[in-house]
């Protein structure tokens, strides 16, 4: 199966690591299936604070048609999505999707590098598939790391052994997340449990749940419930 996808990636947490795991296993699994990743200057901070930045690599290797192309690089009127008009691709995905990300599709708005794609997709007649973050009810979605301040005052260690370790001296009384890549190695060497990823219940907005219903009806898009979903709707092309 020979197959061009791009993947648009946007600034949300939730289903980040699930959707980093189904292309990163596509990717293992089909040598004949190249992906371009195009990610928004949102996805490229919140990539890094989940140490995933990096392995992009192994998904998009650099040749052509599969480059990663940054948003910041892209300039204002991104230039390379004009590549869906010209049957480069044979779909797009955008995973995970921000409810930012949502509206502005709904309502017609491409002044980013995935909503342009959306835009360009949908013009050019290739298939576009999007997984929400937000669709219904309560979602619960990983964080990344962040200092309990309250235990760290409780002790006020004379030397702070995760901030004099961390490689990317991210850390100062906070976690700087622009600067965080996600390794996770400051939280073991907290000797008090001060450091912590961990999950948070998020309500869905009504406005978000009528956008998502709103984004399911229109032409050239299909709604995925789930990262998981890619695989299968990708078997189907």
């Amino acid at each position: 199966m020979h197959l061009n996808l791009a993947w648009a990636i946007t600034g949300a947490g939730h289903y980040l690591v699930e959707s980093y795991d189904a292309f990163r296993q596509l990717a293992g699994n089909d040598t004949q299936i190249r992906v371009t990743i195009f990610a928004s200057q949102s996805a490229e901070e919140v990539l890094r604070m989940y140490g995933l930045f990096d392995g992009l690599a192994t998904i998009a290797n650099g040749d052509y048609l599969e480059e990663l192309f940054l948003e910041r690089e892209q300039g204002r009127s991104s230039p390379k999505v004009g590549r869906f008009l010209l049957e480069k691709y044979d779909a797009l995905f955008v995973t995970p999707a921000t409810s930012n990300t949502v509206a502005k599709i709904v309502h017609g708005i491409a002044d980013s590098l995935p909503t342009n794609a959306v835009a360009q997709a949908v013009k050019g007649g290739v298939p576009v598939y999007i997984v929400p973050v937000d669709i219904e009810g309560t979602i619960r979605s990983k964080m990344p790391y962040t200092i309990d301040r309250e235990i760290c005052a409780r002790h006020d260690c004379e030397t702070c052994v995760p901030a004099e370790t961390c490689p990317q001296r991210a850390i100062d009384a906070q976690i700087d997340l622009l600067r965080c890549n996600g390794c996770g190695e400051c939280a073991p060497r907290c000797p008090y449990g001060a450091i912590r990823g961990g999950y948070a219940e998020i309500r869905v907005r009504d406005v978000d749940i009528r956008n998502t219903a709103e984004l399911g009806v229109m032409d050239g898009i299909t709604v995925l419930r789930h990262p998981e979903a890619v695989l299968s709707a990708i078997s189907e092309l």
